[in-house]
Parts: structure tokens; C-alpha cells; sequence
């Protein structure tokens, strides 16, 4: 690259543009990171001061100069390096114009030697990565994550060294900035479920999936690549990675390999090959979980299965996994009042996670869905959403697309509601004891909210009004 970065003490003295600040802290830490270093920090963002109010706050008394409410073309020529956001596309006329770009996952894997387990898939991802790193934590392991979470690595870098294992949650778009640059050898890389989704940017699911893909392209036969076995783009990527492939799923599908797979609703790893003398078997997961649903299970067994393959004994793994509560807008309960529980999904942000989430409840389940659309499929699940007592809507145009089918169904709804404590409250007003309450969107949060995050905080907030206890 141009030019080379080795050390942080190459970013010394470089004219340096951050694109995005943004609201997530991934711009944030970069900024930081980079003006302690000692770079020329320009931070530009098309969002103005007043949304932008927490993240400069955070960075108040750097040397950062900040254009705001725009980009500048100047900022990004003459800029000896370009941070971008993984949410820009890669044509842009802005990075067009740079000299060199990098992002904040490509500047950590070129300055940490942390070793890495990396995390992709287009559903539970955040749930597996944060798993991992609870795992880590249990059983007395040093460890970090960062990623897609909405922890950028730059802001624990200083504390990594080569005994200090690092979670990385990896989107599609992050993978995709890492192409070509060989900075990403994972000693293990897990992929969960695939299905259709960014499909708004996206020009078929090859071509989504050809980011996926770039998880494992660098690795080599001393790492590992950990595969869905109830997942059908797992055969493509367990015949081309060079990596020593372990699967995970319901059955010992794969008895030939090093696998983890489920006896009853205990989950069991073999590691090593079978006939090896130092192959061995072992439970690496409990019977009784935290979190609900049989996808949160396997999704579980696999993270349990990457840390018996990174050297944790499984016994330890079987207690973190049995300790391990969930992650914050997945399946997360947050309020139960009155025999009634409340759950916020907002992180289901395509059709089939929907159903998986109706599917991990044998209670009836109010279903609050919808929102902005992504080029979105609902066909392959629209029959799922007939599992819910009562489906209450959200105005957006990928609800437009759900009510055909919702119609064509004969489906009963109420809604669309234009705004969030209209649908908190008619939830409220059908929920009986017993009762889930669910938001579960299956679309994006644009238009309504700032991000999928925002909606799930501004979800809890509303219910916890409603039901007296903010």
C-alpha cells in the first residue's frame, strides 16, 4: 500500500481523511486512534454537528479538523490515506480520487498480532461473536471483540498482543473492503447461516456470497474453517478454503471430520480425526441455555466449537456456554409484567429471521414487523408469520410488500402504525397473560429510525413507559 504501514509509528505525520464519524463508534475510535498516533486528522461526514453531537463530544480536545454536513473532494486527493466507512461503496468519486484507502479492520490486522477468530454469515453472527467472547471471559482468557458488534478493534488495540485472542464480527461490506490485501489469516473462521440479504446493494447472491467467502481466502492448513452443516453454501466454501474444515449442526453429518453436533439438546465435539490416537470426544454444550430458540442452540454450538478448536477445555466452554445470556436487539427479553413478555428482535432484519424468532417460542407471540425495505424476499417464510397470535404492523415500504402476502394469505393484521408507541400500545391492548411480545422486524429501521439499534432502544423505551417502569 501507500504507504506502508508496519508500526503506528508510520501514521506519524500523515495527512489523514476519516469518512464517516457516524453514530455507531467505529469513526469515533478510528479518529481517536489515528490522532494519538500523531497523524493530520480530517473527519468528514454528510451528517451535521447536531446529529453528529455525541461522537464529536467523545472527541473533544484532539486534533481533529472536522467537514461537516458535506464531503470535499480536496480532502480525499490530497489525503495521503483514506479511512472509509464499510457502509461506502467502493466506486465512490470520493474514494475514487484517494491515494490509498484502508479501513479501521485492515489498519488493526496490519498493526496487531493478536491472533483472530473471525465470525460472518447473514444471521447470528453477533450472536456467535459475542458468545466467543463470553467464553473467553469465563473460562480466565484475555480476550476482545470488535467488529460489525459496533466495537471498532482500533479501540482496544493497545492492549492486544500475540497471547490476547480478538473476536472480530465481520459484515459482508467488511469483508469486501479486505479483498486482495492479505492482512486477514484467522486461526479460526466461522460462518454462520447464509441467506438473501443487502440485496439493495447487492447484484445477486453470488455475488454477496463472494464476500462471505473472503473469510477463509488467506487462510491456510494450520487455521480453521468452522461451517453450518444444515447450511447449503457450506459444501462451496468447505471445498475451496485450505483451511482444516469442522462442521457443526443438529447430526454428525460429516463423521470423518472434526465436528460438533447435538445429542438430545446437549451438544457433543469431536476434535481431531477419528482413528487419530489423539482424537477425543467431549460435551461443549449444556442442556439447559439462557437464550431461547433452536437456531440460538446451534448457533452456540458452533461458537462452542471454535473455542474447543482455539484450545479451551470443554468443560469450561460447556459452563460459559450455559452462562451465556444473549446479546442486546437479538431475542432479548427486557420486560415481564403481568405474566406478559416483552422482546426486542430489532436486529432481524430480513424475512427468514422472523420466522426463526416465532419459531423459538411454543407461546402465542405478538408479532410487531416491518419497516423499510432492502430488496427483500418474503416469499420463502411468508407463511411463517400465521404463527403469531396477532401481527401488529409498521409503516415502511418493505410492510407494503409483507401485506401482499399477508392478503394473498388471508392473514389478519392491524396497522400499519406510522410510529413505534402507537404499535407498543395496540401490543399491549391483545397481549394476555402468557403472552410474547415480540418486535421482530425482518426490514431495515431507515426512515423511522436511525438504525436498527436506535429502534431497538427506542422499543424498549416505549414499553418500559407504558408499562410504568421508566
Amino acid at each position: 500500500m501507500k504507504p506502508p504501514i508496519a508500526s503506528a509509528r508510520d501514521l506519524s505525520g500523515l495527512t489523514v481523511t476519516v469518512m464517516g464519524l457516524g453514530l455507531h463508534g467505529g469513526g469515533l475510535s478510528t479518529a481517536r486512534f489515528l490522532a494519538q498516533a500523531g497523524a493530520r486528522v480530517t473527519v468528514t461526514d454528510t451528517k451535521d454537528e447536531t446529529v453528529l453531537a455525541t461522537s464529536l463530544a467523545a472527541l473533544e480536545g484532539l486534533s481533529i479538523r472536522y467537514v461537516l454536513g458535506r464531503h470535499d473532494l480536496e480532502d480525499f486527493s490530497r489525503a495521503d490515506l483514506v479511512i472509509k466507512n464499510p457502509a461506502v461503496r467502493s466506486d465512490s468519486p470520493y474514494l475514487l480520487a484517494a491515494k490509498a484507502v484502508e479501513t479501521d479492520i485492515s489498519l488493526f490486522l496490519r498493526l496487531s498480532a493478536a491472533p483472530i477468530i473471525a465470525v460472518t454469515g447473514s444471521k447470528g453472527k453477533s450472536t456467535v461473536a459475542t458468545a466467543l467472547h463470553h467464553g473467553f471471559v469465563e473460562a480466565g482468557r484475555r480476550a476482545f471483540l470488535g467488529g460489525n458488534i459496533t466495537v471498532s478493534p482500533l479501540e482496544f488495540i493497545k492492549e492486544t498482543d500475540e497471547t490476547t485472542a480478538v473476536v472480530l464480527e465481520l459484515s459482508s461490506w467488511q469483508l469486501a473492503d479486505l479483498r486482495g490485501l492479505g492482512v486477514l489469516k484467522p486461526r479460526v473462521a466461522l460462518l454462520t447461516s447464509i441467506m438473501p440479504d443487502h440485496m439493495n446493494r447487492y447484484a445477486s447472491m453470488d455475488e454477496y456470497v463472494a464476500d462471505k467467502r473472503l473469510i477463509y481466502a488467506d487462510q491456510d492448513a494450520g487455521c480453521h474453517t468452522v461451517l453450518n452443516a444444515e447450511d447449503l453454501w457450506s459444501h462451496l466454501f468447505a471445498a475451496e478454503t485450505r483451511g482444516r474444515v469442522a462442521w457443526y449442526g443438529a447430526q454428525d453429518a460429516h463423521a470423518d471430520t472434526e465436528a460438533a453436533w447435538l445429542e438430545g439438546k446437549r451438544g457433543r465435539a469431536r476434535i481431531g480425526i477419528p482413528g487419530d490416537p489423539d482424537a477425543e470426544c467431549g460435551y461443549i454444550l449444556p442442556e439447559h441455555l439462557l437464550v431461547p430458540g433452536r437456531h440460538q442452540r446451534i448457533n452456540l454450538l458452533g461458537a462452542a466449537l471454535a473455542l474447543r478448536l482455539f484450545g479451551l477445555e470443554a468443560a469450561a466452554i460447556e459452563r460459559a456456554m450455559g452462562s451465556f445470556n444473549g446479546v442486546e436487539h437479538r431475542l432479548e427479553p427486557f420486560a415481564d409484567k403481568d405474566g406478559i413478555a416483552w422482546y426486542n428482535d430489532s436486529a432481524a432484519t430480513i424475512p427468514q429471521a422472523v420466522a426463526a424468532a416465532l419459531n423459538s417460542f411454543e407461546e402465542p407471540v405478538i408479532l410487531i414487523t416491518g419497516g423499510t425495505d432492502k430488496n427483500l424476499d418474503f416469499e420463502p417464510v411468508h407463511e411463517a408469520y400465521a404463527r403469531a397470535k396477532a401481527i401488529i404492523l409498521l409503516a415502511g415500504s418493505g410492510t407494503e410488500k409483507l401485506r401482499n402476502w399477508l392478503d394473498r394469505d388471508g392473514t389478519r393484521y392491524v396497522g400499519p402504525f406510522n410510529d413505534l408507541d402507537s404499535a407498543v400500545s395496540e401490543a399491549a391492548r391483545v397481549a394476555r397473560h402468557g403472552d410474547k411480545v415480540l418486535l421482530s422486524p425482518g426490514c431495515t429501521s431507515f426512515g423511522m429510525f436511525l438504525h436498527e439499534f436506535d429502534r431497538g432502544k427506542k422499543f424498549k423505551e416505549s414499553v418500559r413507559r407504558l408499562l410504568g417502569e421508566a
